[in-house]
């Protein structure tokens, strides 16, 4: 259960970083994208997908580019992980002695 969540977090993680590519570099393309991150292409073509799925980036002539939906998300995603780090610190799971 915990190895699928750190899988989760590490795919959410991902599609941040290409998210913050698009937004400081616009446009720009997968082999730019693959040689600042150090990723694989296949990996760089999946968080495109859900980051455009998610109307957070569009695809251009000259590569993946920010909508007008990409500001809001960023503003608001602070509070939204701060609330998942609350739940999670809600639990007070601690190992045994």
């Amino acid at each position: 259960m915990i190895d699928r969540l750190e899988k989760e977090v590490e795919m959410l993680h991902r599609h941040l970083e290409i998210l913050q590519l698009v937004i400081s570099s616009e446009p720009i393309g997968i082999v730019k994208m693959s040689n600042e991150t150090g990723l694989q292409h296949h990996k760089i073509r999946y968080s495109l997908r859900v980051l455009e799925e998610g109307g957070l980036i569009a695809p251009s002539s000259q590569g993946a580019i920010c909508t007008d939906q990409t500001s809001a998300f960023v503003e608001g995603l602070g509070g939204k992980l701060d609330a998942i780090r609350s739940s999670l610190n809600s639990l007070g799971i601690s190992p045994s002695d």
